[in-house]
């Protein structure tokens, strides 16, 4: 254990996810031994971030105004919603450059066991986007796990009535992959997603 603000550093980079003790003692000392112009930079850029940053008031992803920029652009699709449980499910799907409609972020995925339930997610706020007729698709984009699924599920059951096409992304076989490894429910969904292959 080292002393004073040392070890408060090294506790509070600890406390971070995916962040182990060990992960966190070379982080400080790599602080220690950098050009303090870096560190300021970074101490900056940690500051800016929780002063200037919010949600965006229509779909809760990262925005530095009211709306976020997806939001903001009159280009994207509006009868289009995708769905997802976190930010950075934006990100990762903006990346592909596939969709072209708006997302909506839940803040999570309904855990029962981790004490997260429908009323602790952003539903309520989806269903009154929905409630104008604007939106003809949701594709439901949650992780492919228990939690996700769950979630999905619960989705499809509150806005099925609402009359929107309700679409949940295909998921199975990782390119790359082998069949050997791959869990039952994963081979499962491949089977289902399956799709015609044009000669």
């Amino acid at each position: 254990m080292y002393e004073g603000i040392v070890q408060d550093l090294i506790d509070e980079l600890g406390r971070l996810p995916g962040i182990g003790p060990k992960s966190a003692q070379r982080i400080a000392f790599h602080l220690l031994a950098a050009d303090p112009v870096d560190v300021r930079r970074l101490a900056t850029a940690l500051t800016e971030v929780k002063d200037k940053v919010r949600f965006c008031r229509s779909c809760f992803n990262v925005a530095q105004s009211e709306l976020c920029r997806i939001c903001a652009d009159p280009r994207r699709d509006q009868a289009l919603i995708c769905v997802v449980e976190e930010p950075k499910d934006v990100v990762a799907i903006e990346r592909t450059r596939e969709f072209r409609g708006r997302y909506h972020v839940l803040g999570g995925a309904i855990n029962p066991i981790g004490g997260v339930g429908p009323d602790d997610l952003h539903i309520r706020e989806l269903v009154a986007r929905l409630a104008d007729g604007t939106v003809t698709e949701l594709i439901l984009a949650t992780d492919p796990n228990t939690e996700g699924e769950v979630t999905a599920s619960y989705l499809a059951r509150q806005i099925g009535p609402m009359g929107l096409r309700v679409t949940r992304l295909a998921s199975g076989l990782p390119m790359g992959g082998d069949l050997e490894w791959a869990d039952e429910v994963t081979l499962g969904r491949a089977f289902e997603g399956r799709r015609v292959v044009n000669a």
